[in-house]
């Protein structure tokens, strides 16, 4: 059995996270990836163009922009991506990491992703079905997390350590030059992985749910269809012909009418 030291907590994360975890515990590499702010603007490359820090070296442990990458190229380089001012990465970069499962994920763009962090909830409600069992946010059933810094706060919380759910991981690259600049813009499909719509529909941005978006757009269609159809049905028959004659006759001299 081996000796337990007493573990010194210290308070990383930003805005997005509330993560407490022991400093001897996370490796380097995680724990700036925990703490880095992606999408500022490139200090070294500020004049040039698309300079947002969107990669994370996982060797040297800080983050890149495009310009920056040159010196990196034989580096395990992990593509960060944004949807909605929130930090995603692809499930299959990240099960190339740590050990996912329980953890939701969500389908945009034809692919898999996951949170970073967790997100703010618009507001409080705890009706059935699962929930995060670090934030209490609402999931789809089987999962247990919501992003990847739950589910590694629960883990430190609960077994003192994620060593065994760490992976070694010896080689990652980008996506080819193009195929993806990492943003997801609001237009972005979002659904949960597990949804049963299929990715040409609009998935809610955490419970599969139409969007509010979408919502307004279709019963805004239906009034108009309601309006036009109503018209229709009040509009008297007549042919095309005498319709455009009546438009076209101009007012002439008024005649009287012969008296009897």
């Amino acid at each position: 059995m081996r000796p337990t030291h007493p573990i010194s907590l210290s308070f990383i994360g930003n805005s997005n996270t509330a993560l407490f975890v022991a400093s001897n515990i996370l490796p380097r590499w995680l724990e700036v990836l925990l703490t880095e702010k992606f999408y500022n603007a490139c200090i070294i490359h500020e004049e040039a163009k698309k300079n947002e820090k969107n990669v994370y070296c996982l060797d040297c442990c800080i983050s890149l922009c495009p310009h920056c990458l040159s010196p990196h190229h034989s580096h395990r380089l992990l593509q960060i991506r944004r949807y909605v001012y929130h930090d995603v990465i692809r499930l299959d970069d990240a099960a190339k990491l740590i050990d996912c499962a329980f953890v939701q994920s969500y389908t945009t763009n034809s692919a898999k992703v996951v949170f970073l962090h967790h997100r703010p909830q618009t507001r409080n409600f705890r009706g059935s079905g699962n929930f995060c069992s670090t934030c209490d946010r609402s999931l789809q059933d089987p999962y247990l997390f919501c992003s990847l810094s739950c589910k590694i706060d629960y883990l430190i919380r609960t077994t003192g350590g994620i060593s065994k759910y760490l992976l070694d991981c010896k080689f990652m690259s980008l996506p080819e030059p193009g195929s993806d600049d990492g943003l997801m813009t609001p237009d972005s499909i979002l659904e949960p992985a597990g949804s049963s719509r299929t990715s040409s529909g609009s998935g809610g941005f955490g419970g599969g749910t139409m969007d509010c978006r979408t919502l307004a757009c279709t019963a805004t269609t239906e009034i108009v269809r309601k309006k036009r159809s109503s018209l229709s049905a009040c509009r008297p028959v007549c042919s095309p012909v005498s319709e455009i004659s009546a438009m076209n006759r101009r007012k002439g001299t008024p005649q009287r009418a012969p008296l009897y």
